[in-house]
């Protein structure tokens, strides 16, 4: 679990303080892996405390995180600095705190960052790093995994050494979203809770907070009466509980159905799970039935036929990627799983988006 929580508006200006005590020394510097949409952000960058050989690396988001770039900006970091960086700061989506904490995993663990995509398999703690989230929903500023698309797969480096040291949690960061994206990363949100709740990897410990989460969900999402910040403050707080549901359980069909979305049609994570989730009303009747009462409201029109041309190679290789994310497909549908959902029958589905 992340060990340190700020929350609050405006706690952001509490980053100088939170990490200069974090310093090793002059020539260690903290490295800020930051989304590039805040490039000429001068009420974002200005308050971000450079000192010493400090350096901003920003980081486009228009594709999903992959295990070269992590490999890359780790290359970069290595030649570029002195000494080992004191810290990793990462400030924006999940997209950009999966690949800050996979950085911070990276530089104290050999090979390539494919190495260790999986359950368990780095060996030694990362460096310190920290979650600035600037969008809710994902649940990445507080699991432990970071999810990457490598050579042949999605999926991510999942280790207890994975999850931030600290996490500074400004609702603040979050108020110029684009609506269709704060739509998007919202239902992610929610979906981690229909598939944590309904799953059968369940317990009193995920239960709890997937269902506090998906309360603020409904709240977000069907209420009229809350004002902006409130919104923005409760979907902050629901991704947190989101996030930590599906740590002491797992997510489902529509996680694996669009992680493998991602790898062969390069759709963005957020979207995916809406996209999939659109058709799942077999494995989820009521979680689906409020997701598209929620997409009416808010006058959301989800992306068609985006299977339309693919190739039965396509097919094939989105039904093994899928398939072959066996936790996912355990706690959504059991033991026996495989004899539920076959090759043809995720085919289908596929067919149909």
């Amino acid at each position: 679990m992340v060990s340190k929580v700020v929350f609050g508006r405006g706690s952001f200006n509490q980053l100088s303080e939170i990490l200069a005590p974090k310093r090793l020394s002059m020539n260690a510097p903290f490295i800020y892996i930051i989304d590039d949409v805040f490039k000429n952000n001068q009420w974002l960058t200005s308050r971000i405390p450079l000192a010493y050989d400090d350096k901003i690396l920003f980081i486009s988001t228009e594709e999903e995180p992959k295990t070269s770039q992590v490999d890359a900006i780790v290359e970069d970091i290595i030649l570029t600095t002195k000494e080992l960086p004191s810290g990793i700061i990462g400030i924006g989506g999940g997209s950009v705190l999966d690949l800050a904490k996979a950085v911070s995993i990276m530089l104290t663990n050999e090979g390539e960052a494919k190495d260790y995509q999986g359950w368990d398999l780095v060996k030694h703690p990362a460096i310190y790093h920290v979650g600035i989230p600037t969008i809710s929903g994902t649940g990445a500023e507080v699991s432990r995994t970071t999810v990457l698309i490598g050579p042949e797969k999605k999926l991510g480096i999942n280790s207890d050494f994975t999850p931030f040291d600290q996490v500074i949690l400004d609702s603040e960061l979050t108020k110029d979203v684009p609506k269709n994206q704060w739509f998007y990363t919202g239902m992610d949100c929610y979906i981690h809770c229909i598939e944590s709740l309904k799953g059968t990897y369940l317990n009193t410990f995920s239960e709890t907070y997937g269902n506090m989460s998906l309360e603020l969900c409904k709240e977000i999402f069907l209420d009229n009466n809350l004002t902006a910040e409130e919104s923005e403050e409760k979907l902050m707080m629901a991704s947190w509980h989101g996030g930590m549901s599906i740590a002491y359980s797992q997510v489902g069909v529509a996680h694996a159905m669009s992680y493998a979305l991602a790898y062969v049609l390069g759709v963005k994570h957020g979207i995916g799970n809406c996209i999939v989730f659109d058709h799942l009303e077999e494995f989820y009747p009521e979680g689906v039935k409020l997701f598209k009462a929620m997409k009416e409201k808010h006058n959301i029109m989800l992306p068609q036929g985006i299977c339309a041309d693919l190739s039965d190679a396509d097919f094939d290789k989105m039904t093994t990627i899928a398939l072959n994310l066996v936790p996912l497909w355990e706690n959504a549908l059991g033991k026996n799983w495989k004899q539920i959902i076959t090759p043809k029958k995720l085919k289908e589905l596929y067919q149909k988006m």
